[in-house]
């Protein structure tokens, strides 16, 4: 078995790297001072997003090359951190028209914004069943997660 892969059709990484880029450029310098609960859900879907690409990855070489399949795991652990203090934010933010911050509760009913605006909640506890099936809570708890082979 070949030990490295065959370059990929397309890479779109970079494109999504240069639209958050961008984003950020024409967004936040003239945005609002807070951010909206628009944006919270629309980052924490990204970093969903990339947790299954790095899951993936981490998959795929930690057969290969165990060390760098180590190092994917911890990123692929980070990132999950990073998507959970986003979801914390999400429901630290007020709501939209009314001000009000929604009781931490409400998340375990799956939509407390309502559907289909915005599902934070029902994509975060379905990324959390593939996180608890990955990672050892140990892990999620650690102050450093990242495995040294030499």
């Amino acid at each position: 078995m070949s030990r490295t892969a065959s370059p990929p059709a397309q890479d779109f990484v970079p494109f999504a790297t240069a639209a958050l880029d961008f984003h950020r450029e024409l967004n936040i310098p003239s945005g609002p001072l807070v951010t909206s609960r628009t944006e919270l859900d629309a980052l924490h879907a990204h970093l969903v997003s990339l947790y299954g690409l790095l899951d993936a990855h981490a998959a795929r070489t930690g057969h290969l090359v165990a060390a760098e399949g180590d190092q994917l795991r911890t990123a692929r652990t980070r990132i999950w951190q990073a998507a959970e203090h986003l979801h914390a934010a999400y429901h630290a933010a007020p709501r939209p028209g009314t001000g009000e911050v929604p009781e931490p509760e409400a998340c375990r009913a799956g939509l407390p914004e309502g559907a289909p605006e915005l599902t934070v909640c029902q994509r975060h506890q379905r990324t959390a069943h593939l996180v608890r099936r990955r990672t050892t809570p140990a892990d999620l708890h650690a102050p450093f997660t990242g495995l040294v082979r030499r």
